[in-house]
């Protein structure tokens, strides 16, 4: 008899408590999948944290393959459930795709950033539900914190200095709370001009902050954040967003390049597309957590509607505590359900209390009903969140007892960049990347390792460049895109970095060959900057040297280059297919002799394009004709205009130079800039 196969889809807080849980229970008697985004399960409560400088990323990771025995993990996102023929359709990573079968299912797709209607939010602004949300409001308050030092203008400077928090909840108030004591640290080290201090907004429209928590904790957190130099506002939020501030709903406008977004979560959108009941976008389950008419489904954590047995009528909150808890509940009545062990039960739980960590030894807690401040409500705020915590424990306590006696490292990793995380992805666990499954990728955008910082930089708005940033729009200033790189004025030189072939490099073949092969030449060969592909202008200046020495085509006998005449038009040139301009992709093959190096900035392109100078100097082979028009011809042994006086012959350890036209005026360098 074949064994039952059980999926699981998400690997949150309920997700990965009911494939541990189920992993146990069976002990292999069962084909346990788990379908997940990433490989690893995120702790959330401690991502303010990571945000501050106060704990590594890893810290707050725990891998699924390696805590979870006898459990297959598919790395993908759920693109649509069959309940009918019980199969699981997914993407990868990589685009692929994928379905996976079932005898039983269990939905904990968790949730999602929880979007309003306001103008210019989903532009400007970010949320904070995944590791790479929080790597990115890392670096960006570095930066922002770094620029206004060093900004001449003190109303630049203060904006750069406000940080504006949308939403006063249990992620609202943490990141708050830690962000000013980060900022405020850095301006101890290194001190703002005119004596200006960061200044952090936490704003509300609720009456207090964490409504949805004791009165008593919310007192507590409200005045330890008001110590702090924390400007909370309660009964106001934001109207509208722009690139230099945002109005608040009192009429304010407050200029500054940081908005986070924290105003709450939504069920993630998966489940909608059931066709099944729910209950304000979270699917209805009866107390065994099984859904009504489909016994071969169950679905705990965010994601379900689970009755409230201690408060009938009502439905158990969004929390992490109620989803690691339901998780349980899930795999030990899915286990009963296929005759694995034990009886099916209701879940039950009745809250413990709350803990906010408020940064420091400050936090507010009420263990048991018995509410809590200062030093010992920070140690017990510790302590749950190492006992609960399913792994990574002594490092997080090691970096707790590092940061206790050592000054944070406030370091700009730019790992993550501002169009990466844009605050409508569906995914805020998994950053966008280039090229990504189902991402409309555009060619008009600058990329590199400055983009975001320079989108950042100038006028990038208040979410730090990430206007337009929505998927399926064309990019805006740091998405992905080419970006024409020209000489830096005075080097004599191109692009920085133009690599050899590894075939090439491997076998220690020298680099000698035409002109632009090396890379301190300014005609190596390069990709038309987009300036002058949009204007029309002929491309020339560069010559087409195959990398490594091989000749270029056309030569006797030799199949005619493209767009040459008689052959193809090469790809990235006017009348041609466009170039694959995604970062790290290929680049445009429209040199003769085989492909350029790959990851070359965008630039001149190469000559003997029709109405261009042909190349001159080809190394191993003969000396390329120059036709009537510019074109290439390919079986006469004609020289072209010999080089100036001052321009050296190529020879043995010379790096040949670029070579000038001498019946010419010399303008190339028009349009380069």
């Amino acid at each position: 008899m074949s064994r039952p196969r059980i999926v699981i889809v998400g690997a949150g807080f309920a997700g990965y408590r009911t494939a541990r849980t189920l992993s146990r229970l069976t002990r292999g008697r069962a084909h346990i999948t788990l379908l997940n985004p990433t490989d690893y399960f995120l702790y959330l409560p401690l991502l303010p944290q990571v945000a501050a400088g106060i704990l590594e990323p890893r810290r707050v990771t725990v891998s699924l393959s390696d805590t979870l025995p006898r459990v297959r993990l598919v790395l993908g996102g759920a693109d649509r459930i069959d309940l009918d023929e019980r199969t699981v359709h997914y993407t990868g990573p990589e685009g692929e795709e994928g379905t996976l079968a079932y005898d039983r299912l269990v939905l904990a797709a968790g949730s999602v950033n929880k979007l309003l209607p306001i103008p210019g939010v989903a532009e400007h602004a970010h949320g904070f539900r995944g590791l790479p949300e929080a790597l990115y409001l890392r670096d960006h308050v570095t930066r922002q914190v770094e620029l206004a030092a060093a900004a001449d203008d003190p109303k630049t400077s203060a904006a750069r200095c406000t940080f504006v928090v949308v939403g006063a909840g249990y992620t609202g108030t943490e990141v708050a709370a830690h962000g000013q004591m980060f900022t405020d640290a850095q301006v101890r080290r290194h001190p703002l001009r005119r004596g200006m201090r960061p200044r952090w907004m936490l704003l509300d429209v609720a009456p207090r902050v964490l409504p949805e928590m004791d009165p008593k904790l919310s007192a507590t957190a409200d005045r330890v954040l008001r110590q702090r130099g924390v400007d909370v506002r309660m009964g106001t939020s934001v109207k509208e967003a722009t690139h230099d501030g945002v109005l608040l709903t009192d009429g304010e406008f407050v200029d500054t390049r940081t908005l986070v977004w924290c105003v709450g979560v939504r069920p993630d959108p998966l489940v909608e597309s059931l066709g099944l009941p729910m209950e304000k976008g979270r699917l209805l389950v009866d107390p065994q957590l099984q859904v009504p008419g489909r016994p071969e489904v169950f679905s705990c954590g965010d994601v379900a509607a689970v009755p409230d047995l201690e408060k009938p009528g009502a439905y158990t909150p969004m929390t992490a505590q109620h989803a690691w808890r339901q998780g349980r509940i899930a795999a030990e009545n899915v286990a009963a359900s296929l005759g694995l062990g034990g009886t099916r039960k209701p879940y039950r739980h009745r809250d413990l209390g709350f803990v906010v960590d408020l940064g420091g030894a400050k936090a507010a807690a009420n263990p048991l009903g018995v509410t809590l401040s200062g030093v010992p409500a920070g140690a017990v705020t510790r302590g749950y969140h190492l006992a609960a915590m399913p792994g990574n424990r002594v490092r997080v306590a090691a970096d707790w007892l590092l940061d206790a006696v050592l000054p944070r490292q406030a370091v700009q990793l730019g790992l993550v960049r501002s169009w990466s995380v844009p605050l409508d992805t569906s995914s805020p666990e998994v950053a966008r990347v280039p090229g990504g499954p189902g991402q409309q990728q555009e060619t008009s955008a600058r990329s590199g390792p400055g983009a975001a910082i320079e989108a950042d930089t100038h006028g990038g708005g208040t979410g730090a460049g990430s206007e337009g940033a929505r998927a399926g729009d064309e990019p805006a200033k740091g998405r992905p895109g080419p970006a024409p790189a020209g000489p830096r004025p005075g080097s004599g030189s191109g692009p920085a970095v133009l690599r050899r072939f590894e075939s090439d490099t491997a076998k220690g073949r020298p680099d000698d060959g035409a002109p632009g092969d090396h890379p301190g030449s300014a005609s190596a060969v390069l990709r038309p900057s987009e300036s002058d592909t949009a204007k029309g202008r002929p491309h020339g200046g560069a010559t087409t040297a195959g990398p490594g020495g091989d000749p270029a085509k056309p030569h006797p006998g030799g199949e005619s280059a493209k767009n040459q005449p008689g052959g193809e038009p090469a790809r990235n040139q006017p009348g041609g297919e466009p170039a694959r301009n995604q970062p790290g992709g290929e680049p445009a093959k429209n040199q003769p002799g085989g492909e350029p190096a790959k990851n070359q900035p965008g630039g001149e392109p190469a000559k003997n394009q029709p109405g261009g100078e042909p190349a001159k100097n080809q190394p191993g082979g003969e000396p390329v004709e120059e036709q009537s028009g510019g074109g290439v011809g390919g079986g006469r042994d004609v020289s072209g205009p010999a080089p100036p006086d001052d321009q050296p012959p190529p020879g043995p350890g010379t790096s040949p130079g670029p070579v000038k036209r001498t019946d010419v005026p010399d303008d190339s360098a028009k349009g380069d800039s």
